[in-house]
């Protein structure tokens, strides 16, 4: 899921986490439709870009918008293998996996009381094509050609064989709207969301709140319709986020803490659950391939991953709050290995020296790292410049720019070298390989390679994704040995409760989907 400064898997099940239960209390009531309701509030740290699905491809949007609408398939917890929502059965309908058929469950009616018919389905998917948003989710859809109804079923044609469109579809890019609400052509306007999913939006003031009801015309994947209302809050720091734990303003968090705070707590602490589990979110030093940039050299980048400490980001800044990274494919998503630790091992000065010797490279080479991060980041590049410096084989500033000066500079290949986040957009090591190493990657750093090009579509001929799964080592082999971009830590998901919450473990997982209808009350 793509944005360079921000922040998705498992196959045989979610990693284990812990969770421990220690007390009980009460909770708040709202009235709705008659019915008693339990708020629960969640706050985070992800932020919303949009709530129209065509303008939304990051993680705090696709999470709200997972709980508001409906895709054809879906993700149920400990599994990574998509599962019908809106659909009644889908199936790929030639052998070329080429063409792809749903079938929707009957009786679907999006919240206002329309009906959702296989044209809304058509019309959604056209839409995100056809508006492109530049922060939307038309990448992840690379494949699509056209949409086309028949017979009351949705058929999709594609462009070349991608044994992923199931999981392509699952997600946010494949959010369902009704078309005689939202426009052909552009984003629809204001705060406001119809869909089909188990809430509805009430209401959604940006950067603050989202304040979510059970749908009553609700019917999908889950047996039973959510019981309770939730509202979501919003921090823009984890600073903000811990205050409005400690102050016992949410009965949930899921976002950011301080990881100095986060470390200290702990799962014994009374009045309170904890859940962990390794998470999807990546880390990355991506490096600038383009003519006159000193990244741009082989041996400088060799040089680099010969030095760089990962376990000290991950304990030293991240206070183990993230697990050090040695692969494109993190822990939990078939074909992860440590191609990066079994080529360049551990920190080592020497071999640094003996690459950059072997080029004719005797001054020390001078490079930028931008980032556009919170303290977290900036402690993060500030600790690979001390690194890399302290060989004596490198002289590395760290500057950190706003946002949007950050993503354009990302886009122009503006810098030589930076802090690049991934979150994937479904659980498959196709949705890391392809957007990192591909052609025209998602971190803009000007990388392609012919080799890495034809191993993703032998990726995506196999239906089958075990039969793959050397080919995906192949990848991350490749990658380690030509450095296009440096994995330096996965995530860990870590979500703390008070007592009196249960469900949390089911609330998210390395699907990615975020199950607001699994929390309740004691």
């Amino acid at each position: 899921m793509g944005a360079a400064d921000s922040k998705r898997a498992v196959w045989a099940g979610v990693i284990a986490g812990a969770l421990v239960i220690t007390g009980v209390s009460g909770w708040a009531v709202n009235q709705q439709s008659g019915t008693e309701q339990r708020l629960i509030t969640v706050g985070t740290t992800d932020r919303v870009t949009s709530v129209d699905p065509a303008g939304a491809h990051d993680p705090g949007s696709w999470r709200l918008i997972s709980n508001v609408f409906q895709s054809l398939m879906t993700f149920t917890p400990g599994s990574a293998q998509p599962a019908p929502d809106a659909a009644e059965q889908c199936r790929f309908t030639n052998s070329s996996l080429m063409r792809y058929s749903c079938t929707l469950r009957r009786g679907l009616e999006f919240s206002d009381g329309s009906p959702l018919t296989a044209q809304d389905v058509k019309h959604s998917f056209d839409r995100v094509l056809k508006i492109n948003h530049p922060r939307g989710p038309a990448r992840v859809l690379d494949t699509l050609k056209e949409v086309r109804v028949v017979d009351g079923k949705v058929e999709f044609w594609l462009k070349s064989p991608d044994a992923t469109f199931p999981y392509k579809i699952a997600g946010g890019a494949g959010a369902i709207v009704p078309d005689e609400v939202y426009p052909a052509d552009a984003l629809l306007s204001g705060n406001r969301a119809v869909g089909s999913g188990p809430y509805v939006l009430q209401s959604y003031d940006p950067g603050s709140a989202a304040r979510l009801a059970p749908n009553g015309k609700y019917r999908g994947m889950l047996e039973d319709r959510p019981a309770h209302m939730v509202l979501v809050r919003y921090y823009d720091r984890p600073t903000e986020l811990l205050g409005a734990w400690r102050e016992k303003l949410i009965d949930v968090s899921t976002g950011q803490l301080p990881p100095e705070e986060a470390a200290e707590i702990k799962p014994t602490d009374e009045g309170i659950r904890v859940y962990e589990q390794s998470g999807l979110g990546i880390r990355s030093l991506a490096f600038n391939h383009r003519p006159g940039s000193p990244t741009a050299e082989l041996p400088v980048r060799r040089a680099v991953a010969s030095l760089v400490s990962r376990t000290a980001l991950a304990g030293g800044v991240h206070r183990h709050m993230v697990e050090p990274l040695y692969s494109l494919i993190p822990q939990g998503v078939n074909g992860h290995g440590a191609p990066f630790h079994e080529r360049y091992g551990d920190p080592d000065a020497d071999a640094a020296r003996e690459f950059l010797a072997e080029a004719g490279i005797t001054e020390p080479v001078r490079f930028e790292i931008a980032h556009s991060g919170d303290a977290a980041a900036a402690e993060d590049a500030e600790t690979l410049r001390l690194q890399l410096d302290a060989s004596g084989l490198f002289r590395v500033t760290v500057r950190k720019y706003e946002e949007e000066e950050f993503r354009q500079g990302v886009a122009e290949g503006e810098f030589d070298a930076h802090l690049a986040d991934w979150f994937p957009d479904f659980p498959e090591a196709d949705a890391y390989t392809t957007p990192l190493v591909g052609t025209d990657g998602v971190h803009r750093t000007g990388y392609g390679d012919k080799e890495i090009d034809k191993a993703i579509d032998r990726t995506r001929r196999s239906y089958d994704r075990t039969a793959v799964i050397e080919e995906f080592e192949r990848i991350d082999r490749k990658a380690a040995t030509e450095v296009p971009l440096l994995p330096l830590w996965q995530e860990k998901e870590h979500v703390v409760s008070k007592d009196d919450i249960s469900g949390v473990q089911y609330l998210t997982d390395n699907s990615g989907v975020w199950r607001l209808w699994e929390l309740d009350r004691f």
